[in-house]
């Protein structure tokens, strides 16, 4: 081991020039439980080395307090791998550092797009969206539903009423927006794709040009859905006399502010990569595990059914009542504590050398927190690996807070913007479908059967798409619905 490197957190022996490369196993299994076995033999904060890259890992509340709270300063870089399409100054999540733009870009998304105002602004899109899903799976009562599909629809569509004023889908997949999910998915196998250039970057100018055309390729899929509307809208913008009177969405605001075409496509791409993945991802994970826990289902619906008075006052659950739902808010803290959206979150750059826990970590040095392993750990949590909801009801923990135990959203600088948008959203979507209806799977096969094996890509997702049968809960309440 080099001199330099004589204080780097421990980890397992490291090959010249190729370091821990062979370690990493055949791909087969995911990084996030490969990391938290490294973690068992050395420790809750190790290192590795994958080429010439310097890799550092925390596993512990305490390694992950230091590196997102007590240094965070000097370790909220993003480290961004070669291929990754979501690599450019105007990036929210992915910048490099957090600069002058970044913080511009960050203020102006706040404020318009993921204050409380703005999330409470959008409550009647989200209660629409959400009664035209409701319904749409209502016409499908007794037949095989891709559920995240549909589910997939409903959140995309209030991003890009929010975006654009228009819906991208409808609830078969089908639409002007039919290729974003698809585009999506290649964004997110792409950022987590780890290329020769990355490992070695002495030949990144000959990895270069293969990386760039999958980069283009990708970006270009998705930014087609939009780009005519970009151009219409930039027209009509520029014919306008009372600009700011007419202001309807999130376009109008960065046109009017000077943005040219290529940084209105960033921000699009990265607010409908980061709002679809993470909340589709967690609605997924819920409903299965609801499905495999009937018990939890049952109390969930208890809840819903007595505190909200449908017979008297609504028909359809409101954006208003989410605040009122303690279960529901629990059974989503659950989902997101087994199966976190981002198992290793999204991994951090050391700005400069700095000393964590009597370790040196040098700059530029890549750095995982495992939010995945630190989620299943028996020594902080009891029966780690159940679905059990009532641990959230008796441990004050938030979504985002100071309990490093519990990191979904990350922390610091760099934690999550849309953490009240994604929670109302998940909370009235997976709400709605417990409350109207009762599920079964295809074929009458049991639910202790239903597959639950993961695949990671840019979230954690089911590996198999979850497929239900819906069946009317209370034919009078739906049928007034619908009216």
């Amino acid at each position: 081991m080099a001199l330099g490197e004589a204080h780097l957190p421990p980890g397992p022996f490291q090959w010249p020039i190729i370091g821990n490369i062979f370690q990493m196993g055949d791909g087969t299994r995911p990084l996030y439980a490969l990391f938290a076995d490294f973690s068992k033999t050395y420790g809750p904060l190790f290192s590795l080395k994958l080429g010439s890259q310097i890799t550092i890992v925390a596993s512990s509340p305490a390694a992950a307090r230091e590196i997102l709270k007590t240094h965070d300063r000097s370790l909220s870089g993003r480290h961004v791998t070669q291929a990754a399409p979501i690599h450019y100054p105007f990036s929210v999540g992915f910048s490099a550092d957090c600069g002058e733009s970044w913080k511009y870009i960050r203020s102006l998304w706040k404020t318009e797009l993921l204050s409380l105002k703005a999330v409470e602004a959008q409550a009647s899109v989200r209660e629409q969206k959400v009664k035209e899903m409701v319904l749409f799976m209502g016409s499908k009562e007794g037949e095989v539903v891709d559920v995240g599909t549909a589910m997939y629809a409903c959140v995309l569509n209030v991003l890009t009423n929010t975006l654009f004023s228009v819906d991208f889908l409808d609830f078969e997949g089908k639409g002007i927006g039919e290729e974003v999910r698809e585009g999506v998915t290649e964004v997110g196998e792409l950022i987590n794709v780890v290329n020769v250039s990355d490992l070695f970057p002495i030949v990144k100018g000959l990895d270069l040009q293969r990386v760039g055309r999958k980069r283009k390729e990708a970006l270009e899929k998705v930014v087609s859905v939009w780009k005519s509307m970009v151009e219409q809208r930039r027209k009509q913008r520029m014919m306008m006399e009372k600009k700011v009177a007419l202001k309807r969405d999130f376009l109008d605001l960065v046109i009017d502010n000077g943005f040219n075409d290529g940084q209105i496509n960033q921000f699009v791409t990265e607010l409908i990569v980061a709002g679809t993945e993470t909340s589709i991802s967690t609605l997924e994970w819920a409903m299965s595990a609801l499905m495999k826990n009937q018990n939890a289902l049952h109390k969930l619906q208890n809840e819903l059914e007595t505190k909200i008075d449908h017979h008297k006052q609504h028909t359809l659950i409101k954006d208003s009542h989410i605040l009122h739902l303690p279960y529901l808010e629990a059974c989503i803290k659950e989902t997101l504590r087994l199966h976190p959206a981002g198992p290793l979150l999204l991994p951090h750059k050391a700005l400069e050398t700095c000393q964590v826990m009597g370790f040196t970590i040098p700059k530029d040095s890549a750095i995982f927190v495992n939010m995945w392993a630190i989620a299943r750990d028996p020594n902080l949590w009891e029966q780690p690996l159940e679905f059990e909801p009532q641990r959230f009801l008796e441990k004050e923990m938030e979504f985002v807070g100071s309990s490093f135990e519990y990191l979904p959203f990350s922390a610091g600088r760099r934690v999550c913007l849309g953490v009240t948008s994604a929670i109302r959203q998940i909370s009235l979507i997976l709400a709605s479908l417990v409350h109207y209806f009762e599920w079964s799977l295809p074929n009458g096969m049991d639910f202790n059967e239903l597959d639950m094996t993961e695949k990671s890509l840019l979230t954690l997702r089911r590996k198999v798409p979850l497929k239900l049968v819906p069946k009317v809960r209370n034919p009078t309440l739906f049928e007034q619905l619908m009216n």
